[in-house]
């Protein structure tokens, strides 16, 4: 009788050093994403908790341990419910967010009110919280500057990346002493336009400028000097970063999206972007790719979203349309 055979999972018996290998070699086959037997591709099985090459079955590591949480959640209410920790670091927060924090509703943990005695003690403990929290000069800077920069991050919108980049530019500028003779409103607005600009979604000045506490022209000296003396890299803008924005407000479809990229692209490869505004050449594309897909786009309300002139959107429509022609001819 013949018998049938598949191959199976290896499992290497043995110390490292029996199979000639050390551990420092071990770890290095799991982090070549190739199997060191057979160049294989490895795969992690969940349910055996071990590490393995699809081809030749050889495990490379076993009895993994799982860091997950041993509850399961089947939604974000359940989740925050059965969460048993804190919220992760953040450079948001002047302290990391390591420090606690005492709720403000007079509540105990099941819900039911406080007495007036405890409200009381509940107001003073908050109150000597809030002033340990900032031990000095420095700290009290940087929280009232943190709480600036996620006061106007709310206003414009921005996710996460970008004040976290935010957070990290003002406390360099900070630790070099750039803030004498300089308003704390002032930097921190100037960081947060340096920060959306870092993570690829720019906020234009005049947006900037409409949350922020001090006028354009000492964001615009702010951000100069925060530039120059941090050695930041800031690509010009693209104009295609605004479309999203734009075609997001103004309602229009994906193909209209699409259709005002590709021209943007063109009038980038074309070079008339040079010496230009970018979010006026992002405008001047979107209601160009509006005409070009049918879509019902007024100039009057792309100008107020754009925050530029009628003028300047008809002058570029013109130039991005002959500029389409010849990228597409050339």
């Amino acid at each position: 009788m013949t018998e049938s055979f598949t191959t199976p999972r290896v499992r290497e018996e043995g110390s490292p050093e029996e199979h000639g290998e050390t551990a420092e070699e071990e770890q290095n086959d799991l982090s070549a994403k190739t199997c060191p037997e057979c160049s294989g591709s490895i795969v992690h099985d969940e349910a055996q908790a071990e590490t393995h090459c699809q081809d030749c079955g050889r495990v490379l590591e076993s009895d993994q341990i799982d860091r997950g949480p041993e509850w399961r959640a089947f939604d974000s209410r359940e989740k925050n419910d059965k969460s048993r920790v804190g919220a992760p670091q953040t450079q948001q927060l002047h302290d990391g967010g390591l420090s606690t924090v005492i709720d403000w509703r007079d509540e105990d943990a099941y819900g039911r009110s406080l007495s007036s005695r405890q409200r009381k003690k509940m107001r003073r403990l908050r109150k000597w919280d809030e002033r340990f929290r900032t031990k000095n000069d420095r700290e009290r800077n940087l929280k009232h500057a943190l709480g600036e920069i996620n006061r106007m991050a709310s206003a414009l919108g921005c996710p996460d990346p970008i004040r976290e980049t935010t957070s990290v530019l003002y406390r360099q500028a900070l630790e070099e002493d750039m803030l004498r003779g300089r308003s704390i409103e002032g930097m921190a607005t100037a960081a947060l336009y340096a920060g959306s600009r870092l993570e690829n979604a720019p906020r234009t000045l005049d947006e900037v400028a409409a949350v922020s506490r001090v006028d354009k022209i000492e964001i615009e000296r702010a951000y100069r000097y925060l530039a120059d003396e941090l050695e930041l890299e800031v690509a010009p803008t693209n104009p295609e970063a605004y479309i999203a924005r734009f075609a997001s407000e103004l309602g229009c479809p994906d193909e209209t999206e699409h259709r005002s990229r590709e021209l943007t692209q063109a009038a980038v490869e074309a070079g008339v972007h040079s010496g230009r505004n970018p979010v006026g050449i992002a405008a001047s594309a979107l209601y160009a790719a509006a005409k070009l897909t049918n879509q019902d786009v007024i100039q009057d309300d792309l100008a107020e979203i754009a925050n530029v002139s009628k003028v300047t959107i008809r002058n570029r429509y013109t130039e991005i349309l002959e500029a389409a022609d010849e990228v597409s001819s050339g």
